[in-house]
């Protein structure tokens, strides 16, 4: 099958995929505060996720004009797979959609770390390692009920960073007591071009939900401050909310959901933002006749997609497909170039939504230079509120 040509009314829209995630939904344990799909493995699961995931590259294969820049290797743990496993993983992903040319990132337990395994990693063609460090205070990893200690995670960075890995290493903040300067210098003392830091946050149905825990807006925003100011003086930029970087080491992958690109999901629970085809529900258009983008669609839990099931789809318009870049592109430091969405989308951005940007750059939220929309420091602390502003003004 080969793919469908695009529409006329998606000629702003690149056509060709060029970013992939793969879920691997496997743990070795789940966190209090956890609420992706993961489970531990039982006898069999992995073999039968590994030749579901065959089938379904393939499927994608044949669905999508497929270019690669980036793969996301993410979970659960892509690093608790045997090394036979990930082997066979990655021999599926280059054998039906080929492999990226940019950036290959693989999401790191630091207690699955060994010199021997990141020099297999490296050899499969990973190029980048985003680290679940958390912190490197016992205390604090033992508060989130992670297997590891700070030991292994200063071992196992320093071994990726030797091994010629770009790594990134992941902190969670306004964790009650936590050391977060010391946590802060004691990841950059080792090397890392690139940190995630995200706030400790209570899913509901998660563990820490079931036991109570809170965290406090004022613990959250001290954290959310002091994160920026320790990490930018010593030398990284904060080019999203939660993510910051050397020059040159930011997450291509990750600028990809942030700059409202498609790209492929694959994997039990995996989600995918796909160009519109002509076999979509609805056609090239929705059942209330609005024209039709892109396609979202979420794989799954794994039993159901193990057993075929096709997961849930939304189909996106351009209003939708609007307010969604507005929401991705607002959480970069850069903001997002108005001219640029409107050509990608048909929508004339800055005459359908004047009156939610003239509001909030009134309130100091957002500002405006030239056709580049971004938050301000404050608009990033509310951007929920900002982009239901925006949702406001989609027309009837």
């Amino acid at each position: 099958m080969s793919p469908a040509p695009v529409p006329p009314a998606l000629t702003g829209l690149d056509p060709t995929v060029r970013h992939l995630y793969v879920h691997v939904p496997f743990c070795p344990s789940i966190c209090p505060y956890c609420d992706f799909h993961v489970l531990t493995r039982r006898a069999g699961l992995v073999e039968a996720y590994l030749a579901k995931l065959d089938e379904e590259a393939a499927r994608l294969a044949d669905t999508f004009d497929i270019d690669l820049d980036t793969v996301y290797l993410g979970g659960g743990t892509p690093s608790f797979l045997r090394d036979a496993e990930l082997s066979a993983l990655v021999g599926s992903i280059r054998r039906h959609l080929g492999w990226g040319r940019v950036e290959n990132t693989l999401e790191v337990n630091p207690g699955t770390v060994s010199p021997e395994r990141a020099a297999l990693w490296r050899d499969l063609g990973i190029d980048r390692a985003s680290v679940g460090v958390q912190s490197l205070d016992d205390a604090t990893l033992k508060f989130l009920g992670r297997q590891h200690d700070a030991r292994q995670a200063r071992e196992a960075v320093s071994t990726l960073v030797g091994t010629g890995f770009r790594v990134s290493g992941d902190l969670i903040t306004a964790v009650p007591g936590q050391p977060l300067d010391a946590d802060i210098a004691g990841l950059l003392d080792l090397g890392v071009g690139h940190v995630s830091a995200y706030t400790l946050t209570i899913e509901p149905g998660t563990e820490f939900a079931r036991r109570g825990v809170t965290v406090h807006e004022d613990d959250e925003r001290r954290g959310f401050e002091r994160t920026e100011e320790r990490l930018t003086a010593h030398g990284l930029t904060r080019y999203e909310i939660s993510n910051y970087a050397r020059p040159g080491q930011e997450s291509q992958h990750n600028l990809a959901y942030w700059h409202g690109r498609t790209y492929l999901g694959l994997g039990p629970g995996a989600a995918g933002h796909y160009p519109a085809r002509p076999d979509a529900d609805g056609g090239w258009q929705r059942a209330d006749g609005q024209p039709l983008l892109t396609v979202r669609r979420t794989n799954p839990h794994l039993h159901e997609w193990l057993a075929g099931g096709v997961g849930e789809g939304e189909l996106i318009d351009a209003h939708e497909y609007v307010t969604d870049a507005l929401f991705m592109g607002l959480r970069l430091r850069d903001g997002i170039d108005l001219a640029g969405l409107s050509r990608r989308s048909g929508v004339d951005v800055r005459a359908v939504y004047g009156a939610p940007i003239a509001a909030n750059i009134s309130r100091g939220l957002l500002a405006l230079d030239g056709d580049q929309l971004r938050a301000t420091p404050e608009g990033w602390w509310v951007l929920n509120r900002v982009v239901t502003d925006f949702l406001e003004e989609i027309p009837e």
